[in-house]
């Protein structure tokens, strides 16, 4: 067993993934945001490279609806988000460029995991080509006239995350035993430095952790005066949202902005609330641009004091809300929910584990009965254990 996990190799956990949809890097903000609309991934890559010529094409990041929304939310940006739109793509794209590594399809577990810890957030993998003579060069020539492709000269690719190593160790969990049995608090891997914002606080004063947490694959945690855990503002949950979240962030207090994305689309009171305040502001630019679609708008259209998240009445107590009481932790998450999810210092890695793939995050906050949080726990930290764990298997192999 210890010799099969060892052996494999990237290539074997990248088997049935798709091709990766791509852009140029010479492609435009609102490109890339045309792009992202109009499929049902969650990032696009962006690729340097000429279809002309023949060079080596290389992946320089990528790009989802999070990096546009907090480009817009930028105090330069308010006033005229169309024009911000048509900025160039290099605009968005972090000046670390070690966060997609190029790999090769026999690069083995080890040596990915390795550049996972190192702080790759994807794996670029080149794919087998399924395309050979006239079907290859019929692709390259629609690539060629395309922004966005799948095929970079003659070849394509697809990507590793921590996900899908998370998924392979728990395909082969019985084989580290008793490790996944063993508690996070026991195994060491509860991170206490976390991001976070006040739950009467602007959500624009988020902007900056909101950025941090996507590099981080991480989430901002809404938190009451008394460091108890209301809500988060995820990533993944604004990428639902569009790019018209953006007014809702640089109008809205954190607790509002929950409010505006849990219901399934935004309250028309709350609505209300965000086109008032562009006004009062004079962001007329911003309310033309992101003119919310009524059928976007909850069925939920007017909510009461009550009805609204409060950190005194609806998350306070986890024995009078219920919202993070042990059994409700691991209930399904809806899509674009700020409702975060939670486990316990004693609960298992294999629990924990579980329920971040369930939910397809990450990571998962931990907290006290109380709904005091004591940190977070990533796939990061995770793999920091399981890497360890393998390591030691080769030194008592070779030995």
């Amino acid at each position: 067993m210890a010799a099969r996990l060892l052996a494999h190799e990237v290539a074997d956990l990248c088997l049935g993934k798709p091709p990766l949809r791509s852009l140029s890097l010479s492609s435009s903000i609102g490109e890339a945001l045309a792009s992202l609309k109009s499929c049902e991934d969650y990032c696009i890559t962006i690729w340097d490279c000429d279809h002309f010529k023949n060079q080596d094409c290389l992946c320089v990041g990528k790009i989802c609806m999070v990096d546009i929304i907090c480009f817009l939310c930028k105090q330069e940006n308010l006033a005229s988000p169309s024009l911000a739109l048509k900025s160039p793509l290099t605009a968005l794209l972090p000046k670390d460029s070690s966060l997609v590594r190029h790999v090769q399809p026999s690069t083995s577990l080890i040596e990915a995991i390795d550049l996972i810890l190192q702080g790759a957030q994807n794996l670029v993998v080149p794919i087998e080509s399924r395309f050979s003579g006239s079907s290859r060069r019929k692709l390259l020539q629609k690539s060629s006239s395309t922004k966005s492709c799948t095929l970079h000269n003659g070849r394509e690719f697809c990507w590793l995350t921590q996900e899908d190593v998370i998924r392979y160790f728990l395909s082969s969990i019985g084989f580290f035993s008793p490790l996944p049995t063993l508690s996070i608090d026991a195994l060491g891997i509860i991170s206490t430095e976390f991001l976070s914002i006040g739950y009467h606080s602007p959500a624009s004063s988020a902007i900056e952790a909101i950025s941090r947490s996507l590099v981080d694959q991480t989430s901002v945690a809404i938190v009451d005066d008394d460091g108890l855990l209301i809500g988060e503002i995820s990533p993944s949950t604004l990428a639902c949202c569009g790019e018209t979240v953006a007014a809702a962030i640089t109008t809205l207090s954190a607790g509002e902005l929950m409010a505006y994305i849990d219901c399934g689309g935004p309250p028309e009171d709350i609505v209300r609330v965000v086109k008032a305040r562009l006004k009062e502001r004079n962001l007329e630019g911003m309310l033309e641009e992101f003119e919310i679609d009524p059928s976007d708008i909850s069925s939920n259209s007017s909510l009461s004091d009550e009805e609204l998240p409060s950190p005194t009445t609806s998350f306070s107590s986890s024995s009078r809300s219920g919202r993070y009481n042990k059994s409700s932790s691991y209930s399904a998450r809806m899509v674009r929910r700020a409702e975060a999810i939670v486990c316990y210092p004693g609960s298992s890695l294999v629990a924990v584990m579980v329920q971040a793939i369930a939910h397809r995050v990450n990571y998962v906050w931990v907290i006290e009965d109380d709904c005091s949080v004591v940190g977070i726990v990533t796939f990061a930290n995770m793999l920091e254990v399981f890497r360890d764990q393998l390591e030691s298997i080769m030194l008592v192999d070779f030995d």
